[in-house]
């Protein structure tokens, strides 16, 4: 198992700030581990976080992803996804993500995607322009030169050069037909459709039930990935 997540509520300035987040790593668990007790404190040391979210929250990925290349010999080789979600004072929601976590919206029992999966084959021009190439060789899986099935990502020093880890960032209005907001590892959505996790989350009202719900429905429909869910319901 190396997901790590993080779902808390901080005041900071007088303002209340919900972050959470899921860190999917792979070949070891030591840059997720990293990312969760580093990522949110990184975003919100930038000066600018208050007047430029979507800025700082890319700056900080960009800066935090340079830390862990710089302490791969105590890091290890490895590398992890990221989807963070800050709300701010309960009006204002900013998602962020590299790697297939991802962020999905219930809004009015309605899916909305609010992040984007990078895969290989969609981002297989930037990689080749990089020098280097997507070959579905091991396994039937697109692959960043036939290892890693994702285009962006926290740390893989071996495979930086050919690949990225700035995020894509979102922000969402929260107002009254918005009602939960998932945040999942891809063990989650390699078996499961955006609007069926929302369906099945809607029907409990506990959120935590829910991302239970959620995860043990993957692990029914045989879901062999690592698994990690977070629900944040509105009221």
């Amino acid at each position: 198992m190396e997901d790590y997540h993080v779902a808390n509520f901080v005041q900071v300035q007088g303002k209340e700030l919900g972050l959470f987040a899921i860190y999917d790593g792979h070949l070891g668990d030591q840059v997720p581990s990293y990312l969760q007790k580093n990522l949110f404190s990184n975003i919100l040391k930038e000066g600018a976080f208050w007047d430029d979210p979507a800025a700082s929250i890319s700056k900080a990925y960009l800066n935090t992803d340079q830390a862990i290349l710089s302490h791969s010999s105590d890091l290890g080789r490895g590398g992890s996804t990221a989807v963070t979600a800050i709300l701010i004072n309960g009006q204002m929601l900013w998602t962020a993500n590299v790697g297939d976590s991802r962020a999905v919206l219930s809004r009015k029992g309605q899916a909305v995607q609010l992040t984007t999966d990078h895969e290989p084959n969609t981002e297989r021009g930037i990689i080749e322009n990089k020098g280097g190439f997507v070959s579905n060789i091991p396994g039937d899986v697109p692959r960043v030169n036939g290892q890693l099935a994702v285009a962006r990502a926290f740390g893989d020093k071996s495979l930086k050069s050919h690949l990225r880890s700035d995020p894509d960032v979102h922000s969402t209005d929260v107002d009254v037909d918005i009602d939960f907001l998932i945040l999942a590892s891809d063990g989650l959505w390699k078996v499961m459709a955006n609007q069926e996790a929302v369906d099945i989350a809607r029907k409990v009202k506990d959120p935590l039930k829910a991302a239970k719900q959620l995860t043990a429905e993957a692990l029914k429909r045989e879901s062999k990935d690592d698994i990690s869910c977070v629900v944040v319901r509105f009221r």
